[in-house]
């Protein structure tokens, strides 16, 4: 059983919060040289978007980022100090492992590649990271409308009024958006072959 009132609360301020994040710009990223724990602790400040309830103050450790760095999926430190590349790797990496492999990121943000490759991607990432955000925030609104006390004319077939269906439709979403990305990121290099085409009798 769900309290309707208390959930409806918590999404208009979760939706607040996001509507009003952001991942930081390229120029703000510090590239002064960082110690790992500065790191962790400006990862920490950057990446402040769970909910209270599901924050873990372990999300990112020092051992994760040795190991990122082992497998090769961001660039190695320099003399133990990061720089803004090495950040920028980390902050995509940190948004983007909760729906995708840390594998199949390497195909998105390669290693071995220049600063300014590194600035181009990073910051169409962030861009594209906040008006995703904001078309969430808009789909969340139509498919809680009635949680929400929306006044709709007419809500959506897919609006619900109770939190457990919130719930699924948020999993099936997020199931789906999943595979949809790692399906197009597998078919990189792939082009249409004869055989695909469909032959004329």
């Amino acid at each position: 059983m769900y309290d309707n009132a208390l959930i409806a609360r918590k999404l208009r301020r979760w939706e607040t919060y996001l509507s009003n994040y952001r991942l930081p710009a390229w120029e703000e990223i510090p590239d002064l040289g960082l110690y790992m724990e500065q790191v962790l602790a400006l990862l920490k400040t950057y990446l402040d978007y769970l909910p209270p309830e599901l924050k873990d103050e372990q999300f990112i450790t020092a051992a994760t980022i040795n190991n990122y760095v082992r497998n090769k999926y961001m660039p190695e430190p320099q003399k133990k100090k990061y720089y803004r590349v090495h950040i920028a790797y980390l902050i995509m990496i940190c948004t983007l492992k909760q729906s995708l492999s840390i594998a199949t990121l390497q195909r998105m943000i390669p290693t071995g590649i220049s600063e300014q490759q590194v600035r181009d991607i990073y910051s169409a990432y962030a861009r594209r990271h906040r008006l995703t955000a904001q078309y969430f925030i808009e789909q969340v609104r139509l498919v809680a409308g009635p949680l929400l006390d929306h006044d709709e004319e007419q809500p959506p077939e897919i609006a619900v009024s109770e939190t457990s269906d919130l719930i699924t439709v948020s999993a099936v979403i997020g199931g789906l958006a999943r595979l949809l990305a790692e399906k197009l990121l597998l078919l990189e290099g792939h082009t249409l072959e004869y055989t695909d085409v469909p032959q004329a009798d």
